[in-house]
């Protein structure tokens, strides 16, 4: 690896699993010390174990990003042990079976279950900035993880598409608010990435609709998602600020043939 992040400080949320714990990896390989973030203490700590084992830097930091006190003292600790953020990337998102399982068709939905989407994707990013920022003296990048579902629309799952949508209005405004110290924000938008966890909750029927959506022939894994947050976390995307990146495979890029296709044969 290049080390293109020594001496450079990083925090990652929902890092315990899948996206997060593939750009916790990531980043620790190319040099960084990584705050690795999640709600799972045991996930957290297996996560920043794994790092150490290939001789990276890492410390596994458990806290529920919609409490800000949380926040504060997860923030406070990795600067304690660090001196200082560098990079953050906000990853965290409530994709349990309790709250994206039931978000569900507008007319049946739980409040509860808007209320938490909002909490854990919206509020708890704004929450990790606003702890964040202030740690950040030299400048430094924030990466935000929206998704594809925040440029679509769906038949299900309107609150987590919401509070997408917001993640890319949010980027926005930390880009303008912090521009002038150096600190740039940028999200990612990735399509559907093939996590076990994501092929354990889909059918077969439902994984073969998504290949069909995607114009190049492979679908987007963690490691292509840590590919872009890395890049946008270095000084390679130095100009690049404000921004959202869609990583999809080629599935936003194309007018739905499938869909259409579908909707025919069911006349």
């Amino acid at each position: 690896m290049s080390g293109r992040f020594d001496g450079r400080v990083a925090l990652v949320t929902g890092a315990g699993s899948g996206i997060g714990q593939a750009c916790a990896a990531r980043l620790a390989a190319e040099g960084a010390c990584v705050g690795v973030l999640d709600l799972r203490a045991a996930a957290a700590k297996a996560t920043a174990a794994a790092i150490r084992a290939r001789g990276g830097t890492a410390t596994a930091l458990t806290c529920d990003v919609s409490e800000e006190k949380q926040v504060e003292e997860a923030v406070a600790t990795l600067v304690a042990s660090f001196g200082r953020v560098d990079v953050l990337h906000s990853n965290a998102a409530a994709l349990d079976h309790d709250v994206y399982g039931r978000d569900r068709e507008l007319d049946g939905l739980d409040v509860a279950v808007w209320d938490r989407t909002m909490e854990v994707n919206l509020r708890g990013a704004m929450l990790m900035v606003k702890h964040t920022v202030p740690a950040m003296p030299d400048g430094g990048a924030i990466v935000l993880t929206s998704s594809v579902s925040a440029l679509t629309g769906d038949t299900v799952h309107a609150a987590y598409g919401a509070s997408k949508s917001a993640l890319i209005g949010f980027t926005r405004y930390v880009a303008t608010m912090y521009g002038e110290r150096g600190i740039r924000c940028n999200a990612v938008a990735p399509a559907l990435v093939l996590t076990p966890a994501a092929q354990r909750a889909l059918t077969q029927e439902q994984l073969a609709d998504k290949a069909a959506e995607r114009l190049l022939p492979w679908p987007c894994t963690v490691e292509d998602v840590a590919n872009l947050v890395a890049f946008l976390a270095s000084d390679e995307s130095r100009c690049v600020t404000g921004q959202t990146l869609v990583i999809d495979s080629g599935t936003l890029a194309h007018r739905p043939q499938h869909a259409v296709q579908r909707w025919r044969a069911a006349q």
